[in-house]
C-alpha cells in the first residue's frame, strides 16, 4: 500500500532534522511519497532533492502564513500548503521573501522583550538553533527549554511565555491572494488542518465556499490537531465542494509528538495533485 505524507518541515523553517535527514527519515518509516513543506521558504528543497534515497517520491511545496480579513472583530491566522508550484515566479517570490524576512524581524523583537525582563537567552543562540534556515518561535522555544523555563514547545508557546506577554504579531498574506497567487505559478493549494479548534478560532465554512471559487484545490482532513468529529465534518465540506482531501504528519521532529506517516493521503488524491500541478515536477 502506498504511503504518502504531504506536510513535513525540515531545519529550513521550524523543524528539527535538515532536509537531507528529513528525506531520509521518511525512507525509514516507510513512506513513498513525501512532501516538503517548510514555512513560507523553499530553502530546502535543494538539499532535499540531492539527498533523496531511491523509491522516495519527493513533492516539494511551502507552508505558506495567511490571514482572513473578513472576521466580525479580528483577522483569523490560517495556513495554505502550496504544491509543486514554480519558485521563480516573481509574484509568489516576492511574498515568500517578504514572509521570511518578517519572521526573522518577528523573532529579534520578541528575543529582545525577553532579555529586557532578564530572560537568559540572546539572539545568537536563537539564530544558531535555526542552522541556517528561517529563524521561528520554536527556536526561542528551545532557547526557553535550555534556560530550565519550560519543558516542551507546547509549553514556551502557552499564553504565560510567546502566546501573550511576549507575543509579537506577524505579517501575513491573504489567503485569496495566496491562493491565487500559488494557481499563476502552477501550484495546487490545499488548507491545512481547517478545523483544527484547538489551535484558537477557526474560519467559517462560507470562507472555503469562496476559495473554492477562487481556486482553492484541497482540504488537509487527517490531522493530528483534528477531532474524530473535525475530520468528517472536513471531508464531507469537501465533498460537497469537489475538493480533494488530504492527511498528513505536520511533521516538526522532537518539536512535536507525531511521527512522519501518521496520518497519511490517499494514493487517489496524490494523483489529482499531480495532475493538476504545472510548476515544477515530482522527484522521482
Amino acid at each position: 500500500m502506498t504511503r504518502i505524507d504531504l506536510h513535513c518541515h525540515s531545519t529550513a523553517s521550524d523543524g528539527t532534522l535538515t532536509p537531507a535527514e528529513l528525506v531520509k527519515a521518511g525512507a525509514v518509516a516507510g513512506l513513498d511519497v513525501m512532501a516538503i513543506t517548510d514555512h513560507d521558504t523553499t530553502g530546502g528543497w535543494q538539499a532535499a532533492a540531492e539527498a533523496r534515497p531511491e523509491g522516495l517520491r519527493l513533492v516539494r511545496g511551502a507552508e505558506l502564513s495567511c490571514r482572513w480579513h473578513g472576521a466580525e472583530q479580528w483577522p483569523i491566522a490560517l495556513h495554505l500548503l502550496a504544491y509543486l508550484f514554480d519558485p521563480a515566479e516573481p509574484r509568489l517570490a516576492a511574498d515568500l521573501a517578504r514572509l521570511r524576512t518578517d519572521r526573522e524581524q518577528r523573532a529579534e523583537k520578541i528575543v529582545r522583550k525577553l532579555a529586557a525582563d532578564g530572560v537568559p537567552i540572546t539572539w545568537d543562540e536563537v539564530f544558531g538553533y535555526a542552522r541556517g534556515g528561517s529563524v521561528g518561535r520554536p527556536h526561542i522555544a528551545q532557547a526557553l527549554i535550555r534556560a530550565g523555563l519550560v519543558r516542551t514547545t507546547n509549553e514556551a508557546f502557552a499564553s504565560r511565555w510567546l502566546g501573550a506577554r511576549y507575543f509579537v504579531p506577524k505579517a501575513d498574506l491573504d489567503v485569496f491572494e495566496a491562493v491565487r497567487a500559488v494557481r499563476a505559478a502552477g501550484g495546487v493549494a490545499v488548507f491545512a488542518h481547517p478545523r483544527a479548534t484547538v489551535r484558537g478560532r477557526v474560519v467559517p465554512d462560507r470562507l472555503i465556499v469562496e476559495l473554492a471559487e477562487a481556486g482553492l484545490f484541497g482540504l488537509e482532513a487527517d490531522h493530528e490537531d483534528h477531532s474524530p468529529v473535525e475530520r468528517e465534518h472536513v471531508r464531507a465540506l469537501a465533498g460537497d465542494l469537489g475538493l480533494v482531501v488530504t492527511g498528513s504528519s505536520d511533521f516538526h521532529g522532537t518539536h512535536k509528538t507525531v511521527q512522519l506517516g501518521d496520518f497519511t493521503t490517499a494514493p487517489e488524491a496524490y494523483d489529482k495533485i499531480v495532475s493538476a500541478a504545472t510548476g515544477v515536477p515530482v522527484l522521482g
